[in-house]
């Protein structure tokens, strides 16, 4: 199942108990029906639902929170989730939310709109000092309200191989539309698939920001579908696609960008940095390096993808809470975890260090000041699906009925 099935399948059956049983919906989801939960002093027994990406991620946050709690004299239970978003649908639902939890940027406007989550972001220490775009991403109506765990963005990947093949070198490396035209003509001269890139809005939503466009204006209220920025790199994205310098992975027999990557049936994709650990466990040989994306009509553009960490606005121990969530947010607990799991600090204070220590990862860290993240507004999760179905026929369809399609859709969500 897709990582939007299960978003889909777990808001559902949360949407079912909330029609079931009002109560147990008024008084899991809306703090002014139910009132503030008593507040406890003293030590906590908190309890954390994390996505976690596997043993070493799970690991890595069990560690911190143990010193966290040996250190305040607080209990803190580490649960990893077999589905992160059922689970926390199931335990709003039922009044009985973790204290702590991931929450997907993609999903976040959907739990801030309905009151499940505590908005203390600017109650953490030097708030500023997380990237603005992961600010604006976990920001609802003008409050900023959980801190991000970590982020990726999207990046050019190359096979320094195939690059060869075709005569090309360092300089050929593509920094803006034109260039990667112009290179990817000369990659299928030689016989090479140029680019595999994902047939979703989270790769090809990257060309909408380089052409100055997006789905939603960014305060998530109103609907930009439909602009021409967006025509230009639906336009564009065609272009590639009709030429065949772009292929989508299920054209090249492949789940995903770095799986058609891996197998050496493209010369270059778009991924972002969990790409390094997926080719080092299942095509080890690949050599590659990692490029910022090139330049559209109006700059650098890329998407952002990040988590936060959600403080529920039912818990019994919201200071405890946030004081958890100060200590996994230090710049050196974010570069633990970086070294444990891969992931990349949220911090920009962090920077120096990160990219000392990984510098392969410079091109991911730098989109940070350039990057779109999610759509920030609730509701949306259909509406972006089926803009998801639009793009995966792009090649044979008009991208003005596409937008329109999307615009459409986007309007009657938001309401407007």
């Amino acid at each position: 199942m897709t990582r939007g099935n299960l978003r889909n399948a777990a808001f559902g059956a949360l949407a079912c108990a909330c029609l079931l049983t009002s109560a147990a919906c008024g008084s899991g989801f809306d703090d002014k029906q139910a009132g503030p939960a008593r507040q406890s002093d003293g030590p906590a027994t908190l309890q954390i639902l994390i996505g976690s990406s596997g043993d070493a991620e799970t690991t890595a946050v069990r560690a911190a929170a143990d010193a966290w709690a040996k250190s305040t004299g607080s209990t803190a239970t580490v649960t990893p989730a077999q589905d992160i978003a059922q689970q926390l649908g199931q335990a709003f639902a039922g009044d009985n939310p973790p204290d702590v939890f991931y929450v997907d940027a993609s999903r976040f406007a959907d739990y801030a709109s309905v009151g499940a989550l505590e908005p203390y972001g600017d109650r953490i220490s030097d708030p500023q000092d997380f990237y603005e775009s992961l600010r604006t991403t976990f920001t609802y109506d003008g409050k900023f309200y959980c801190a991000p765990k970590d982020f990726s963005t999207l990046a050019l990947i190359v096979n320094d191989t195939l690059w060869k093949k075709a005569g090309l070198g360092d300089a050929d490396v593509p920094t803006t539309w034109e260039q990667l035209t112009s290179v990817s003509e000369k990659l299928a001269a030689k016989g090479i698939t140029p680019l595999a890139v994902g047939d979703t809005r989270d790769r090809v939503g990257a060309f909408m920001v380089q052409a100055g466009g997006w789905i939603t204006s960014p305060d998530g209220k109103r609907a930009t579908a439909d602009s021409s920025e967006n025509a230009k790199a639906l336009e564009y994205v065609q272009s590639l696609l009709k030429g065949k310098l772009a292929r989508f992975p299920k054209q090249l027999d492949a789940g995903w960008g770095g799986e058609a990557f891996g197998k050496e049936k493209a010369a270059m994709t778009i991924e972002g940095n969990w790409i390094k650990g997926a080719l080092k466990a299942d095509f080890p040989d690949v050599k590659y390096s990692v490029h910022e994306l090139p330049a559209g009509p109006k700059g650098k553009g890329t998407l952002s993808f990040t988590n936060c960490w959600g403080v529920s606005a039912r818990s019994r121990y919201k200071e405890q809470a946030i004081g958890f969530v100060e200590a996994m947010t230090k710049a050196d607990q974010q570069m633990a975890f970086a070294r444990a799991f891969g992931v990349m600090p949220s911090r920009q204070s962090a920077k120096a260090a990160y990219t000392a220590e990984f510098p392969g990862d410079t091109p991911f860290v730098n989109g940070a000041e350039y990057a779109q993240g999610p759509v920030n507004a609730p509701k949306m999760e259909s509406v972006l699906a089926d803009f998801d179905t639009g793009i995966q026929q792009l090649a044979s369809t008009s991208p003005a009925s596409v937008l329109a399609r999307l615009q459409k859709n986007t309007r009657a969500a938001l309401g407007n």
